[in-house]
C-alpha cells in the first residue's frame, strides 16, 4: 500500500512539483533566518573572538556580556595576578567615546584600550604593525561593520576651518596620519584595520590602555575587563572559579562568556524580536503552502482512496499512506531548501561580502523539525476528507 501512495504522489506530477518547491522554500527561510541570527550572535561577541589567547574573562559580577558593561577599580588587576594557577592578567579597557572630525562632525566610538605593554587585543593592520600603537595619542580605526562613517574633509581648507563647520564639504575616508579631537585632546590615526564587524555596527577606536586613560580621565575607573592566560596544565574552567572564590568578581571561560553575550541579547535585544518575526513568518507561509497543496491533492484523490476503502483497506492504513506522502515530500523539500542554504552560505564566503550569514548545525536541524512539523500538521488536516469518506457516494457520482 506504501508503494501505491508514493505512485498516486508522483503520478500528478504538477501538484508534487509545487508541494516540494513550497516545502524547499520554506526549509531555505527557516534554515536562512537561523543562519541570519548566528551570523548577528557572531558579530555581537566579536571582542571576544579577537582576544582567542584570553582564555578566561573577569568583569563586574554584574555584567553579562560585551554589550552592557561597567569597569572595575585598576586595583581588580593585581588581585587576579595574585590568584595561583594565573600565568597572564591583562587589562581591557571599554566604553563610548565622541571624536570631532576635521571639518566639525562628531561620531561616537566604542574605543578599546589594548594593554599598553603587550598590546594584546590590537587589530592586524594591512601596512604596518600594531606596535606603532605605542606612540603616544594615537589610534587604530575600523569601520566595525558601517558604512561612511569614517570620512573626513577631502580639501585642506576645508580642515578645521576658522569660518566654523563645513559639513557639506566633499571627503574622503580616514586614512594615517589624520586628526580626530576627542575630549579636546588630538589623536593621531596611525591605520585602519579590518576587525570581525560589530552588532549592533559601530565605529571602533583602537588604542593602548594608557592612551584611554589619558583620554577618559574624567572617569573613577577605566578597566572593564581582565583577560586572563592559565598556567599550562590548569583548566580554565577551574581557575575561573578559583578567580570568583578569591576576588568575588565574575569570571568566564571564553566559551561561557560567549554563551552569556548570546543570551542577553536573546533577552535584551529589539533585534531578535525582529528575527523571530522572521522565523514565524516562514512557518506561517510554509504552512499555508504546504496544507493548500496537500488539501488539494487529497481531495483530488478522494475516489483513489474510496476505492481503496471499498476493497477493504482501513482508515488507519490510509492515514499512514497520507503521512507517507506528507512525510516522503518533507524530506524531498527540506533536502532541495537547506541545500540551496547552504550553497548561498558557500558563495557568500567565496565571494567575500560582508554579511551576517553563519550556518551552523542547529539551523537544518531546526529547519527539518519545524519543515516536519508544518508537514504533519498539514496532513492531518488534509486526512479529515479521507476519514469521513462514504465509498458509496463517492463512487456513484458521475
Amino acid at each position: 500500500m506504501y508503494l501505491v501512495a508514493i505512485q498516486m504522489l508522483w503520478g500528478d506530477r504538477g501538484k508534487f512539483l509545487g508541494l516540494v518547491l513550497g516545502i524547499g522554500f520554506t526549509a531555505f527561510l527557516i534554515t536562512f533566518a537561523m543562519a541570519f541570527f548566528a551570523g548577528f550572535m557572531t558579530r555581537g561577541f566579536a571582542l571576544i573572538s579577537e582576544n582567542p589567547s584570553a582564555r578566561i574573562w573577569v568583569m563586574d559580577p554584574a555584567v553579562h556580556g560585551t554589550e552592557s558593561t561597567i569597569n572595575l577599580p585598576d586595583s581588580a588587576l593585581k588581585r587576579v595576578q595574585s590568584v595561583a594557577g594565573v600565568r597572564v592578567a591583562l587589562p581591557l579597557a571599554l566604553g563610548q567615546v565622541t571624536a570631532r572630525f576635521p571639518n566639525g562632525r562628531f561620531q561616537s566610538f566604542q574605543m578599546i584600550g589594548v594593554d599598553s605593554a603587550s598590546l594584546a587585543g590590537a587589530p592586524r593592520l594591512q601596512k604596518s604593525r600594531p606596535v606603532i600603537l605605542h606612540i603616544p595619542d594615537s589610534a587604530i580605526v575600523d569601520a566595525g561593520g558601517t558604512e561612511g562613517k569614517l570620512s573626513t574633509p577631502l580639501r585642506e581648507e576645508d580642515q578645521w576651518p576658522a569660518d566654523g563647520a563645513h559639513l557639506e564639504a566633499p571627503s574622503r575616508p580616514l586614512r594615517t596620519g589624520d586628526i580626530l579631537l576627542i575630549n579636546d585632546i588630538r589623536i593621531r590615526i596611525i591605520g585602519n584595520s579590518h576587525a570581525i564587524p560589530r552588532f549592533p555596527p559601530r565605529p571602533l577606536l583602537y588604542a593602548t590602555y594608557e592612551t584611554v586613560k589619558h583620554i577618559k580621565s574624567s572617569d573613577p575607573h577605566h578597566l572593564t575587563f581582565v583577560l586572563v592566560t592559565p598556567q599550562p596544565g590548569i583548566s580554565p574552567d577551574l581557575l575561573a572559579r578559583r578567580i570568583t572564590a578569591r576576588t568575588g568578581l565574575r569570571a568566564r571561560t571564553q566559551a561561557q562568556f560567549k554563551s552569556d553575550t548570546v543570551r542577553w541579547y536573546l533577552i535584551n535585544s529589539e533585534d531578535v524580536g525582529d528575527m523571530s518575526a522572521m522565523l514565524v513568518l516562514a512557518m506561517t507561509v510554509g504552512f499555508g503552502v504546504t496544507g493548500i497543496m496537500l488539501y488539494m491533492f487529497t481531495y483530488e484523490n478522494l475516489r483513489q482512496y474510496a476505492l481503496l476503502k471499498a476493497i477493504g483497506i482501513s482508515n488507519h492504513k490510509l492515514l499512514r499512506m497520507i503521512f507517507l506522502q506528507s512525510g516522503g515530500s518533507a524530506i524531498l523539500g527540506s533536502g532541495i531548501g537547506i541545500g540551496i542554504c547552504a550553497l548561498s552560505s558557500q558563495l557568500i564566503h567565496l565571494s567575500g561580502l560582508d554579511y551576517p550569514f553563519r550556518l551552523m548545525w542547529f539551523g537544518p536541524v531546526l529547519a527539518l523539525a519545524g519543515v516536519f512539523l508544518i508537514s504533519m500538521t498539514a496532513a492531518a488536516i488534509s486526512a479529515f476528507p479521507v476519514m469521513r469518506l462514504e465509498p458509496t457516494e463517492v463512487l456513484s457520482r458521475p
